[in-house]
């Protein structure tokens, strides 16, 4: 439990630059330290902030692990992360420092889902390979057996991880007349599969044989790291095609690149790696396959609206509330 006075205007450091109009407001509101250089720190950077601040904003691409945590014990408070995926907090050890944890939920559900449904649409229609033939100055015109793809009314798409995004994700299907099986932890509510269309798969086995389209929308966990392993992908269907807008640590890339060049995986759309920036050469070089720099959640809109989510956690935490986006629970 949390007991010592939260200051007025508390030190926050950020870890990276952000939009403009956040950054403004930051600096406004609280003695922040902005970044000025848009690269990732280090763990001892990471370490040597923690240990200065009363709360820390950082992304995705900071590993906040336990010696950060304990680096910033005793004067890091607030741990106010931007964005929506927390996989890279070292949650436990910020509980046991008695460290409060923020996300922004909800605030790129919509521009992910976006994003999802245009790899679904990309990659069985092949328009990433269209685009490269056009700029390589080799396309001859129009011929009735050129560039032919796959239609995508009247598939079944079968989405693992029935959140906000997969959710968003089913109704922008239902729209292109697919129809949608999803599995989950915990099966929805009736309301809620009607809305979206979705018909429930308990098990995971079975949605992957049975479906002719998979999107990933599991948070990375101990749970899924490598959820879809070699084993898994024996399961899809030749003309199956995987999209992941999640976390690459959820598919074993090794299995999946194998898949794909043998044929027994029609072609994936991939907004997200296990290594990345890092990207095996191997997918590089396929054809079927869209790859996309993690952009998921990159729009103007989105970004400011985390932004805020960000600020508004810091002043609920100053002023002595409960912030609305706490990751932990149990303790103020």
């Amino acid at each position: 439990m949390e007991h010592a006075p939260r200051p007025r205007r508390p030190k926050v450091i950020v870890t990276r630059r952000l939009p403009e109009g956040a950054e403004t407001r930051l600096a406004e509101l609280f003695d922040s330290e902005l970044s000025e250089a848009d690269r990732p720190m280090d763990q001892a950077a990471l370490a040597a902030a923690a240990a200065r601040c009363d709360v820390l904003v950082p992304t995705v691409t900071d590993e906040i692990d336990a010696t950060v945590i304990a680096a910033g014990k005793g004067r890091l408070r607030l741990i106010a992360n931007f964005g929506n995926g927390v996989d890279h907090i070292d949650l436990p050890a910020a509980r046991a420092a008695g460290i409060i944890v923020t996300n922004t939920p909800g605030v790129l559900t919509e521009d992910t889902a976006d994003m999802t449904m245009a790899l679904i649409l990309s990659v069985p229609r092949r328009l990433a390979e269209g685009e490269k033939l056009v700029r390589s100055g080799l396309w001859q015109g129009w011929s009735p057996g050129a560039m032919l793809g796959h239609r995508i009314t009247g598939k079944r798409l079968g989405i693992i991880g029935m959140g906000r995004i997969g959710q968003a994700v089913a109704r922008r299907a239902r729209a292109f007349h697919l129809s949608i099986a999803y599995h989950n932890r915990h099966r929805l509510p009736a309301v809620v599969e009607a809305e979206s269309g979705a018909e429930y798969e308990p098990d995971i086995d079975q949605l992957l044989k049975s479906c002719d389209i998979i999107s990933i929308h599991c948070p990375h966990t101990a749970e899924t790291e490598r959820l879809i392993d070699r084993r898994r992908f024996g399961l899809f269907a030749p003309n199956a095609y995987l999209i992941n807008t999640a976390r690459g640590e959820i598919i074993d890339e090794v299995a999946m690149l194998e898949a794909l060049e043998q044929g027994r995986l029609a072609g994936a759309g991939l907004d997200v790696f296990a290594s990345e920036p890092s990207i095996d050469p191997r997918l590089l070089a396929l054809q079927n396959v869209v790859l996309l720099p993690h952009m998921g959640s990159a729009t103007f809109e989105g970004r400011a609206g985390t932004g805020e989510r960000v600020i508004a956690s810091i002043r609920q935490w100053i002023d002595g509330d409960r912030p609305r986006d706490q990751v932990l629970e149990g303790w103020v």
